[in-house]
Formats: C-alpha cells, structure tokens, sequence
C-alpha cells in the first residue's frame, strides 16, 4: 500500500485529465455552442461554418508529428504550455477581432485547433504510454474520460452563460480564455515526463510474470521505421477513420442537425452533452478491456456502436431516438479514441509511441477532418444530414473489416 501511494503515476493521471477537460472540453464543445450563436452575428453557410471544424480538426491532428517532435525536443509539460498559450490568444481573437467570416476561420479553426493538439492528445498519451504497461489501458481509459466531463459541463454551462448575458457569445471566449491560463499554470507545476526522472518505475512495480505471458503487451523495442514495415499498423491508421469522422461531424453539426429535425435549442445542447458523457463510459469500458482483451476485439465493438448510433441519428426527430443515438454515438468515439491509442503502445511499446501515434493521427486527421465541410456542403445540396450519416455508416463498416485484420505484428528481442 505504500509503494502504491508513492507512485505518481496515478497522481499524474489526475493532473492530465484536468489539463484535458479544460483544454479540449471548453474550447471545442463549448465552443460549438459559442459559434452556433455567433451564426446570429456573423452571417455565413453552413458549409463555411462547418469549415472552421475542419480547419480546428486539421490542426489538431495533422500537425501531430510536430507536437511529437515538440513533446521529444522540450517534453511534455511546456508542449502544454505551448498549447495552453495558443487557446489562450485564439479565445481573445474569438472575443475581439472576429468580424467576419474568414477572421472566425483563423481563431476558431486555425489558432485554437493549434492550441488545443498542442496542450491535448499526443503529450498525455505519451505521458500515460512512459508511466504505465500493465495498467496502460485502463489510465489512459481514465484520463480520456477528462474531454467527456469537459463536455457534458462546458456544453449546457456556456450554452446558460449566454442566455444570461442577452445572447453575447464574445464575453463566453473570454471566460475561455482565462480557462486557458489555468490549464498552463498546472502543466507547469505537476506534469512529470517518465517515471524513470522520480526514480520509480511504470505501474509503479517490476512487471510480473503473467503479465508478459499475456501476449496483449510486446517484448520487443520497435523502433518506428519498423513499425512501418509491418502492415498492422496500417491497419490500425485506416480504422482510425472510423473513430475521428464521425466524431468530427458530430462536433461541428450535431446541435443544429437535432434543430433542423425540430428539437429545441436547449435539448440539443443536453443531446451534445449527452454525446460526450456518454463517450467518459466508452473511454472506461474500452480502456479496462483492453488491458484483458485483443485490442482489435476490443476496437469492433466499439466501432458497432458508432455504427448503430449513426443509423438510429438520420431519423432523430424525437428526443429519445437524440438520446439514444448521441449515447451510441458518444460511446463508440470514447471506446475507440482509447482503444486505437493503448493498442499502438501494447503493439509496438513506449519508445516508438510519439511517431508512430503522431503519424497515425496525421494521416487520419487529413481524411477525416472534411467530415465537418463535406457535411455542410451536403446539407447545402440537400437539407438534410442524412447524406452524411451514411458515409458514416460506411465508414464504420470499413473500420471493422480493417481492424479485423490488425493482428499484434511477431518480433521479440531474441
């Protein structure tokens, strides 16, 4: 017992699920509902609405292996920093000097998606990858629930705070920003990079014997341009379409695709916080299975329910059919966002861990984030949504039978 209160590993999951649900919670879910209301202010399409996801999703995820190289070169607590001070400048430029479409373009989609890959995704996975093998699943399952709560809070909280305030959606990016400096600050004082810099060890125990007769964890060092070669991986960057569109699509048009079908701005808003409440139980289903389970098992699951919840979504005109397709929906993103992480680390292990998900979350982000225009557009065409949940369901279907293919790659150190 004392041995395991002495490990900072848990204390540090803490920390990084704090630094989470205020730099990914508030600025992209809360920030949904910001700028659903900015459409009052700002006139635009809904396809250049939508394209201002798309660009916050590109620079989340495609500058990924610039955040990897950040997180190698000053590690992991001033790459938040870094990030922290982004969301920072982007929610004063949302507050002050958005005019016009194309200025919204910049500080939503450009400068805060910068600042939220930078203080976000790649320094806490690396984090957990470092500080945990045995238990890496489930601790990366228990911080990733952080942009869930971040979200079912940060949603119905702004979307209050500007009915209050007579609809003035600038004051709310204020408030935003200031959030920002507090998630920077903690960075700052509490983030360890390795357990090896506190002189303890990953889990914070030398690993037993059944969990290296386990098979779920490799005994191998990869090294990532190994990693490269083997087609596992590749597999594992194709099914990841199945986790990131749907879910960038969600975030950009859920709220007003459940308007358009007749649900009340304030139903909608609980839907969208519904979404990712209910992705917080995904994240811990997925990530204590993974720990006892094939990963790629793990990951259909996940991916069926995404599957199911994009069906039942094109009809979800009444509110429990919105409840049960944004629980669907949301566990399915959150099974499989931890899912797709813990298995890179268990296949290839910690030290290729920052390239190779760096990479993987590049190449997928490039795809995936159109999800947000090529909705919008459709919309356009069509006045309906329901172009694009068919994609996902197609999507969904392609990321199984990938997935399904992933086996654990065969190499071991003799």
């Amino acid at each position: 017992m004392s041995e395991n209160r002495k490990f900072y590993g848990w204390t540090l999951v803490a920390v990084l699920w704090v630094i989470y649900l205020l730099n990914m919670g508030f600025p992209l879910y809360g920030g949904s509902i910001i700028n659903s209301y900015m459409l009052q202010e700002i006139q635009m399409s809904r396809g250049t609405y939508g394209f201002a996801f798309t660009l916050l999703n590109i620079f989340v995820g495609v500058p990924a292996f610039i955040v990897a190289a950040c997180v190698s070169a000053i590690g992991a607590r001033y790459t938040f920093m870094v990030g922290s001070a982004l969301i920072l400048l982007g929610g004063l430029s949302m507050s002050f000097l958005v005019k016009q479409p194309w200025h919204y373009l910049m500080a939503f989609g450009g400068i805060i998606g910068a600042g939220i890959g930078f203080s976000t995704i790649m320094p806490i996975t690396t984090c957990i990858t470092s500080w945990f093998k045995r238990y890496r699943g489930r601790a990366m399952g228990i911080a990733m629930t952080a942009s869930g709560f971040g979200g079912f809070i940060a949603s119905p909280l702004v979307n209050r705070f500007i009915a209050a305030t007579g609809g003035n959606w600038r004051t709310a990016w204020l408030f935003i920003a200031g959030i920002a400096v507090v998630a920077g600050l903690i960075a700052y004082l509490l983030v360890r990079e390795r357990p090896e810099d506190m002189g303890q060890v990953p889990d914070g125990t030398i690993e037993d014997s059944s969990a290296v007769k386990s098979g779920l964890h490799t005994t191998y060092q990869w090294k990532p341009e190994e990693a490269y070669r083997t087609a596992s991986y590749w597999l594992i960057v194709v099914a990841a379409l199945g986790t990131f569109y749907p879910f960038f699509f969600m975030t950009a048009h859920w709220v007003l695709h459940l308007k358009g079908l007749g649900i009340s701005p304030a139903s909608a808003a609980w839907a969208m916080g519904l979404f990712t409440l209910a992705s917080i139980g995904g994240r811990l289903l997925g990530g204590v299975l993974v720990d006892y389970l094939p990963a790629r098992y793990v990951f259909i699951i996940g991916t069926c329910s995404t599957l199911v919840g994009s069906y039942i979504a094109i009809g979800a005109s009444q509110l429990p059919l919105a409840i049960a397709a944004a629980i669907l929906l949301g566990v399915g993103f959150g099974w499989n966002y931890v899912t797709q992480s813990t298995m890179i680390g268990n296949y290839f292990g910690p030290a290729a861990f920052p390239k190779l998900n760096g990479t993987l979350l590049t190449i997928s982000h490039i795809i995936a984030v159109w999800s947000g225009l090529i909705a919008g557009n459709l919309y356009d065409a069509y006045k309906s949504y329901t172009p694009a949940f068919t994609i996902h369901i197609l999507i969904s279907l392609l990321a199984i039978v990938a997935i399904f293919f992933a086996k654990p790659p065969a190499k071991t150190n003799a």
